[in-house]
């Protein structure tokens, strides 16, 4: 299990995209990564895009990055709601200070443009938000994934395997 030490965050908020919250946190579940959910409430039920209930461990103000070795963002409509959390930018920022994993996919560039740490990174997401990652500084890739150092980036659902397994790359030499 090549990531049995490892601890992940996964942020959630109601309409994550099914796919992209529960297939990296099975995935690294897999590897031997403990994988909290975290939401702006400890216990809460979140509802996915397609109906996929996910009950959030912890809540943002409960959680600190030091104790963390990476962080993912979903995908879907949730990025457009955790970016307004002051917690979930923090978050961010602070494991990027620290040049940990994060994972991001799909709209979750959103959240990653609000923490303002995209300036000079190569990254890609959904076409539908190039422009809004390019205009953060960022150049965007049309690639499956794209790793920028400690950034891990992928564009939507079947995009997936490349994806998780980058991520799990850079965390095992995290």
């Amino acid at each position: 299990m090549p990531l049995k030490d490892k601890k992940v965050i996964a942020l959630i908020e109601n309409e994550f995209e099914d796919l992209e919250l529960w297939y990296p946190v099975l995935r690294l579940q897999e590897d031997g990564a403990t994988v909290h959910l975290v939401g702006d409430k400890a216990k809460k039920t979140y509802q996915g895009k397609y109906g996929v209930p996910a009950t959030s461990d912890y809540a943002f103000s409960e959680v600190n990055a030091t104790e963390y070795d990476a962080i993912l963002v979903p995908g879907g409509w949730a990025p457009d709601k955790l970016r307004r959390y002051a917690e979930v930018i923090q978050l961010v920022q602070k494991m990027n200070e620290h040049r940990k994993p994060i994972g991001q996919i799909c709209h979750a560039g959103w959240v990653l443009i609000s923490a303002k740490i995209l300036t000079g990174k190569k990254v890609t997401s959904t076409p539908g938000i190039k422009d809004d990652m390019t205009n953060a500084g960022a150049t965007w890739i049309d690639a499956p994934v794209v790793v920028d150092g400690h950034l891990i980036s992928s564009r939507r659902p079947p995009d997936l395997p490349a994806y998780m397994k980058a991520f799990c790359d850079v965390l095992a030499n995290e």
